[in-house]
């Protein structure tokens, strides 16, 4: 399955974007899909997670309360809506599944390439 990221760009603070990332050559299944970002000289974090009925979703703390992340099963499409963006929001953002819980952290093998999110102050 290849994951294919799009909706990145250049907001101003306060501001919101839609990612959105579509699987080909494939299907999501049943996997717990979501999303990781990446700054410049961090390591990639996670950020949210959803299961494939939608019912449970899991947030960073960071982004609790401003993003919310969906899918569209029918359509092998995961949305992460970002609301109230902070320049620290400014980052790639990988879309990735299956997501695991592996060494007390969401981790996941899999990524897609990423969108580029700049947030300016």
């Amino acid at each position: 399955v290849q994951l294919q990221a799009s909706g990145g760009g250049s907001v101003q603070a306060g501001g919101s974007l839609r990612l959105s990332c579509t699987a080909s050559r494939g299907t999501f299944g049943t996997y717990l899909m979501g999303w990781f970002r990446q700054a410049p000289e961090n390591e990639r974090d996670f950020v949210a997670a959803i299961t494939w009925s939608g019912r449970s979703t899991y947030y960073a703390d960071s982004v609790k309360g401003r993003f919310t992340i969906s899918r569209d099963n029918a359509k092998n499409t995961v949305y992460l809506q970002m609301n109230s963006l902070k320049p620290e929001d400014a980052a790639v953002y990988y879309c990735a599944g299956p997501i695991i819980w592996r060494s007390m952290a969401w981790a996941s093998d899999h990524w897609g390439q990423g969108t580029l999110v700049t947030v300016s102050s």
